[in-house]
């Protein structure tokens, strides 16, 4: 077990003092393999729903998408607010090799509640695609791929308490929290430059060049007996990250380098 052992000078709310970690990590050790049922689901509605909106008119459903967009703007936002502190905190006081090894965040004050928040809503999340196939927006391999492999891995790896989750978990809330934000301000039908789309992707490439190189440091680390992981776990991560730093490349180089500025933005994530 490496876990921070500085007392947190933090504040917590009150529900998040409540949270009940060691409940939430019995029932994921249990059930995790849900994941796989919640993926089969997807693949089937937002596939069978392309098939179904084939000869149907689109939907706008305007405003569901902005109330959608917002609502998870503002969870990532509070997330990213709260993990990242902690980020900080270990980061000041234990140095970075702890900050990537430290099992705590799964735990720890403040973290605890916001570590569950986070692999839970990779299960809501696959809700994005429902308003691409209903509006009849197209839908690239990277969207739904990205959806199921991170909803599999979070919930894999959460049961396990592994290192490396809390780097993992607060990129994924800082970049969700730009990348909702967008969304949302494009479904409310604000114009937004093309230069803060192009950073949105950036920094999602950025977070997958990051989470390589945790997941390697883990490994290297792993050998010292300081940073408690699996060897399958360290593969499954390293392959994700990859293929997520080659689809979202590609993506950029796509989408903002090869000319085609009348081409329109999909949604990638």
């Amino acid at each position: 077990m490496n876990e921070t052992e500085h007392p947190l000078p933090l504040s917590e709310y009150e529900f998040e003092q409540r949270f009940d970690e060691r409940g939430a990590i019995d029932w994921m050790q249990e059930n995790w393999s849900k994941a796989f049922m919640f993926c089969g689901l997807y693949a089937a509605l937002i596939f069978g729903g392309q098939q179904f909106m084939r000869q149907r008119p689109k939907l706008e459903l305007r405003k569901p998408l902005v109330v959608w967009s917002f609502s998870l703007a503002v969870f990532s936002i509070i997330g990213a607010v709260r993990t990242g502190l902690y980020m900080v905190y270990v980061l000041s006081t234990s140095g970075f090799k702890q900050s990537v090894c430290d099992q705590s965040f799964y735990s720890g004050p403040v973290s605890k509640f916001w570590a569950y928040a986070f692999v839970l809503s990779k299960a809501p999340e696959l809700g994005d695609t429902v308003f691409i196939v209903l509006r009849k927006q197209r839908l690239i391999f990277l969207h739904w791929y990205h959806h199921m492999t991170v909803l599999l891995y979070s919930w894999y790896s959460y049961k396990d308490r592994v290192a490396g989750g809390g780097w993992f978990m607060t990129m994924n809330y800082m970049v969700h929290a730009l990348m909702y934000s967008y969304y949302a301000v494009r479904a409310a039908g604000v114009r937004v430059p093309r230069p803060l789309a192009m950073l949105i992707t950036a920094t999602q490439i950025m977070q997958m060049v990051m989470g390589l190189a945790v997941s390697g440091l883990v490994y290297l680390w792993m050998q010292d007996g300081l940073c408690p992981s699996y060897v399958d776990n360290i593969m499954w991560s390293s392959l994700m990250y990859l293929s997520y730093l080659l689809l979202f490349s590609s993506f950029f180089y796509n989408t903002y380098l090869k000319g085609n500025s009348s081409r329109k933005t999909s949604k990638a994530e």
